[in-house]
Formats: C-alpha cells, structure tokens, sequence
C-alpha cells in the first residue's frame, strides 16, 4: 500500500504527481504484466545474457572502435 504524506496547502494535483511517480518507482505494474505470461527459466536467462551482449558491443571500453 503506498502512502503519500501531504502537507497543508499542497494542491491535490502535487499530490497526485507524487503518487504517480511512487506508483512507478514500486514497480508494481511492471510485475504484474510479469506474471501475466510464464516464461521458462532458460528463455528468461538467454534474453538476460543477449542483453548483456547488447550492452557490451553498444557501451562497452571498445565501443567506439566498432
């Protein structure tokens, strides 16, 4: 349950952007479109490990040399 402390005089709107912005931060919704499908462990890994590489090559100490 998230709760947003709001001080006398803030505008509901603050308040609300707060909200939204701790919703996001929870990472809540993110999970839930998680569950939504079963994906096996070895398909969950090899996407880890693409992206891994993906970085590598794009961020990586030789990147600029590619």
């Amino acid at each position: 349950m998230l709760i947003i402390d709001v001080k006398d005089g803030e505008s509901i709107d603050r308040a609300l952007k707060k909200y939204k912005r701790k919703f996001e931060r929870s990472g809540v919704l993110k999970e839930l479109r998680k569950r939504k499908h079963f994906t096996k462990p070895s398909v969950e890994r090899r996407t880890e490990v693409l992206k891994a590489q993906y970085k590598e090559r794009m961020y990586g100490p030789h990147a600029d040399k590619n």
